[in-house]
């Protein structure tokens, strides 16, 4: 489903938040295996985001829910936000350290 509409100002901080928390919890990998494999199905997958919405709701602020519900809908919501984490993963991680032979440790 294409979306004309490019994403907003307050679409990429809900974006940039949900990909921070998702490095401050060291979920980057399964994130992005998730994100790669449902892209497919990514209205399916947000219209279960709303079946769900009640057991949720003592969990997050419902406007950002619902924002992101909508937004994982969208394909270039979903690639933002697998871009997302990796900045963010890769900024988080300390440098890698190199012996003298050449092999990482």
């Amino acid at each position: 489903m294409a979306c004309e509409t490019p994403l907003t100002a307050e679409d990429r901080a809900l974006l940039g938040r949900v990909a921070a928390r998702t490095v401050e919890l060291h979920l980057e990998v399964p994130a992005l295996l998730a994100l790669e494999s449902l892209r497919p199905l990514s209205l399916v997958t947000s219209q279960a985001m709303i079946f769900f919405e009640p057991f949720v709701q003592a969990l997050l602020r419902m406007g950002d829910y619902r924002r992101f519900a909508a937004l994982v809908e969208r394909r270039e919501a979903l690639e933002t936000l697998g871009a997302l984490i990796e900045e963010q993963a890769a900024a988080a991680r300390p440098p890698r350290s190199r012996r003298g032979d050449g092999r990482d440790r």
